[in-house]
């Protein structure tokens, strides 16, 4: 099975209990890290913001909240029911102008180039099966001067705190994101594993100068268990 057929169809699976597990297991700070990422990409009420990956839409909605109420933000996702609980949930909170889904692959974007002011990803462009592709597509679509931000987990450089980390991640979350989504395709086992493939921080910052982004520039949050890259569109 492909790793696109394979993150599908996991991200189906969970898909009505994806925001309440990410909450339960970052202890809350998903919210704070979705705002700062927001925060550091320089977003202003009437500029073009393009969420990929979006999934239901948390990101997406962070950047919602910090445009003009008539500016909605496009979010993408290639999952189907990812998408159609973002659209329950922005219904729900009576913001159906805040975020406008559209199903779309990232590797393949359908829109034209330098399109957006902004273009992110909240921990989504480790499930592409071409990260590099990825940003290149991310960046194709951004004006020049735009940002690509990428909002990521990261492993903690720390000695002491990274060992238990590691073992809450690759041990705990993946026993109570299993029970609590009743999936039997290990979905939260595959957290762990695809963020420890996935590149680390100085890592991601020369990629995306290879991808066309220049001054790249990075934040670790909460002991370095996640980070925010924002590169500007040369």
């Amino acid at each position: 099975m492909s790793k696109e057929i394979y993150v599908r169809n996991i991200f189906s699976a969970i898909a009505r209990q994806y925001d309440f597990l990410n909450s339960l297991l970052s202890l809350r700070f998903d919210r704070s890290w979705r705002k700062f990422a927001a925060r550091v990409s320089e977003v202003t009420p009437k500029q073009r913001v393009l969420d990929v990956c979006t999934g239901t839409g948390e990101l997406a909605l962070a950047y919602a909240s910090e445009l003009d109420n008539r500016t909605s933000v496009i979010g993408t996702d290639f999952c189907f029911e990812m998408l159609a609980v973002a659209k329950q949930k922005v219904e729900k909170q009576k913001r159906p102008h805040a975020f406008l889904p559209i199903e779309a692959d990232t590797l393949k974007l359908p829109f034209s180039d330098d399109t957006f002011d902004v273009v992110s990803v909240g921990f989504g462009i480790r499930n592409v099966s071409d990260i590099e592709r990825g940003i290149r597509e991310m960046t194709r679509v951004a004006v020049k001067g735009g940002r690509v931000v990428i909002l990521e987990f990261n492993q903690p450089t720390a000695p002491m705190f990274r060992s238990l980390y590691l073992f809450y991640f690759k041990k705990v979350l993946p026993f109570i994101g299993n029970l609590i989504s009743k999936n039997q395709d290990d979905a939260y086992g595959y957290l762990p594993r695809s963020v420890m493939q996935f590149p680390d921080c100085i890592r991601l910052k020369n990629i995306m100068g290879a991808c066309g982004l220049q001054d790249v520039k990075f934040y670790r949050k909460t002991f370095g268990i996640v980070a925010i890259h924002v590169g500007k569109k040369k």
